[in-house]
């Protein structure tokens, strides 16, 4: 069974490193507010390989966050074309530039995700590509590190054509949305 975060710290104090996983943003702040160290996300199709995350956690300490950079893309050209698209929105929004926005495999320490989490609303649609972007802008210690991306091996694919256009619609409006928040700072 998997345990609350908050009891796992309770169980083993505070010298020791707490992991956490989480998939949308509520779930990162759960695991911020119940003491985790780092918070770690991948995909739950299969896309990703297990066995990467050694590499990741092996220079956790060296970096506030360590992201997936998909240097070859199985999932098909479509994904990759758009990923491509919105690595040059947030160029020309915020002035960043990185190499894969929305990578769903990252190991991120608990106290910098924080600093970001907040905002962005609990239901906000790409936490991922606002997480890297905050983190570039700001000036974490960012490592992209390639990672494999295999064809999916679980689920079904919910992107189609019409949705991408409705989700990079929405993306502007928040993408403009946060650069003006950003600029106030």
């Amino acid at each position: 069974d998997d345990m609350q975060a908050g009891d796992v710290r309770k169980k083993i104090g505070d010298d020791m490193i707490l992991g956490v996983s989480a998939h949308n943003v509520k779930e990162a702040l759960t695991a911020e507010k119940n003491g985790a160290d780092y918070i770690f996300q991948t995909d739950s199709d299969g896309q990703t390989k297990p066995e990467q995350f050694d590499r990741f956690w092996d220079i956790r300490e060296q970096y506030d966050a360590v992201i997936g950079h998909r240097t070859r893309r199985e999932d098909g050209r479509s994904r990759a074309f758009v990923e491509k698209v919105v690595c040059m929105m947030l160029k020309m929004y915020f002035g960043v530039k990185v190499p894969d926005a929305n990578a769903p495999f990252r190991l991120m320490k608990a106290d910098v995700v924080k600093k970001y989490l907040y905002n962005m609303e609990p239901d906000f649609n790409l936490p991922n590509i606002m997480m890297t972007t905050f983190f570039v802008y700001y000036g974490e210690n960012v490592k992209f590190k390639p990672i494999a991306f295999k064809p999916r091996e679980k689920g079904t694919n919910s992107i189609n054509i019409k949705k991408i256009i409705k989700i990079g619609c929405k993306a502007q409006k928040d993408f403009r949305k946060f650069k003006k928040k950003m600029a106030e700072e």
